[in-house]
């Protein structure tokens, strides 16, 4: 997905089936009547299917002072743990008013990543998710002193004093690998070779004679992780070549830290977009990009990069969300 400005992603948040009305505090069975909680969300009721967008259904005006949280249907996957990065989708409402403000599910299978780490998430929104499971439904209603209200849409009519309330769906888990695995593909004959330290860094070794004029998109290994889609946000380590001399233009293992950015949507050079779309998380691509997949005719003169050069990446897919 092309990453979205909503209320989680504007707090840099790297950012059961068939249920009945299901009430706050309980856990969903088929069938299952509503009820209240006495938890300062008496009254709430949340209903739709596991993998649809919950409808929340309460009586403005709801007001907490304190940020409240309860588990409205349990899942079955694996528990959270802090420092792992979580794939949610939310339906955000007004507790004043009971407006709905936005939704993740008005464009499907685009979850937001949310870091389970204090340092990267407002503290009580990890403290809420931390430790619940996969496929759990979790009603968190955020008290106006979480400071959530100043990053509502502008047209939503969010007052300083309102309290939020979130519907939130654990869909998956997005913590990103340390480094490709899978299974190993046999080297090409005429590309470029590749050797990786201990770290899993790769050396690039370019051949004699002439570039590709075509892309080339070469397994090293093939990962067995989801596939990458168009508009997802992949987390990505590479390293950058020119064909003509070897030298390394950019590499993010040199700064020990992964890139993240937006794929198949045009964020990146076409090379990128059209090798990595399709491919799945865990592996490692060799890209030769000639130059009218690259940077074009202009290059890119502050990376070394001449508008004739063909450049060569070794690209480990990390994560995609």
């Amino acid at each position: 997905m092309r990453r979205r400005h909503t209320v989680l992603s504007a707090l840099a948040l790297v950012v059961g089936a068939g249920l009945a009305a299901v009430p706050v505090g309980a856990v969903a069975s088929a069938g299952a009547a509503e009820a209240t909680a006495a938890s300062g969300l008496a009254g709430v009721s949340v209903s739709g299917a596991a993998g649809t967008a919950p409808t929340v259904t309460f009586t403005p005006p709801l007001a907490v002072t304190k940020t409240t949280t309860e588990v409205v249907a349990e899942g079955d996957g694996a528990r959270t743990k802090a420092g792992q990065t979580v794939l949610v989708q939310y339906v955000l409402y007004n507790g004043r008013t009971g407006a709905q403000i936005e939704s993740t599910y008005a464009t499907p299978n685009t979850p937001v990543a949310l870091p389970l780490d204090k340092k990267q998430a407002l503290p009580s929104l990890v403290k809420a998710l931390t430790g619940k499971r996969v496929g759990d439904r979790v009603l968190v209603a955020f008290a106006p002193s979480e400071g959530l209200t100043a990053n509502a849409p502008a047209d939503s009519g969010v007052l300083a004093d309102d309290t939020l309330l979130f519907a939130i769906d654990v869909v998956g888990d997005a913590t990103p690998l340390e480094r490709a695995t899978g299974t190993k593909v046999a080297p090409v004959s005429g590309l470029p070779t590749v050797k990786l330290s201990a770290s899993g860094e790769p050396t690039i070794t370019i051949p004699k004679g002439q570039a590709p004029t075509s892309l080339v998109v070469q397994p090293l290994i093939e990962g067995e992780g989801p596939v990458v889609t168009a508009g997802q946000t992949v987390t990505v380590h590479y390293r950058g070549v020119l064909w003509r001399d070897g030298s390394t233009f950019d590499s993010s293992w040199k700064r020990k830290q992964p890139a993240k950015f937006g794929i198949g949507t045009g964020q990146v050079i076409a090379g990128w977009d059209s090798g990595i779309v399709g491919q799945h998380v865990g592996s490692q691509l060799l890209l030769v990009i000639p130059p009218d997949q690259g940077y074009g005719s202009t290059g890119q003169p502050s990376a070394g990069i001449k508008g004739t050069d063909t450049l060569v990446f070794v690209v480990d897919i990390l994560a995609a969300a």
